[in-house]
């Protein structure tokens, strides 16, 4: 086990902490981080930052587990798997300096320390997919809807928020109705009240439907 696993673990145990008590006070956490890491300076200051940081875009870094778990809500994960990911999509997507490999293999050999072997396909699966995240990417929200441009690519079918997509050229609309012929306008318009077709050249008080009168006749 590396120095660096080391202060993972006890990141780990904070954070696993800290969500069943949240009422532990940061000397608590500062003096449980040293003394469980025996003083060493540099180890101290780099499971500290983990902590920090998972904490500071935890808001974040849940909403893009959220995405990707797919018949998995959050709060229904075992809550040693759900700190586990938040540490490694920590790791992966927030810490430049760590190699994608590296934050993935760590978050694994987590799972098999404190979890199940299920626990750690499953947090695998999860990592797998979170890879393909840009974390600085906004959320979509009903109020800024996402501009998609027309490439033929769908969008997610979970997403709510209603994507507009940018048509490639748009017929500038008419400022003045096009009126319709009546010879090519097969369906009538409803009318509310009933009206009378008057033919032209027709007295329409007289019945239309009366014989004329024969030739001769007086």
């Amino acid at each position: 086990m590396t120095q660096r696993t080391r202060g993972r673990e006890i990141a780990l145990q904070v954070l696993y902490q800290t969500e069943q008590n949240a009422g532990m006070a940061p000397v608590e956490i500062r003096r449980f981080v040293e003394r469980r890491l025996l003083g060493d300076r540099k180890l101290v200051e780099f499971s500290e930052a983990l902590i920090a940081g998972v904490r500071a875009n935890q808001a974040r870094i849940d909403e893009m587990i959220s995405e990707v778990a797919e018949n998995w809500r959050l709060d229904r994960m075992a809550a040693i798997d759900r700190n586990i990911l938040r540490l490694g999509t920590f790791e992966m997507l927030f810490c430049p300096d760590v190699p994608t490999k590296v934050a993935i293999n760590e978050a694994l050999e987590l799972a098999k320390r404190y979890s199940t072997a299920q626990s750690s396909r499953f947090v695998n699966g999860i990592l797998d997919r979170l890879q393909a995240i840009d974390p600085s990417a906004p959320k979509p929200t009903p109020d800024t809807p996402a501009t998609v441009e027309a490439t033929g690519s769908s969008a997610p079918a979970e997403r709510s928020t209603p994507l507009s997509v940018k048509p490639s050229k748009a017929p500038a609309p008419s400022e003045e109705p096009t009126p319709v012929s009546a010879e090519a306008s097969e369906a009538p318009i409803p009318s509310d009240q009933p009206t009378s077709t008057t033919a032209e050249g027709v007295d329409p008080t007289s019945p239309t439907d009366e014989p004329p009168p024969a030739a001769g006749t007086p």
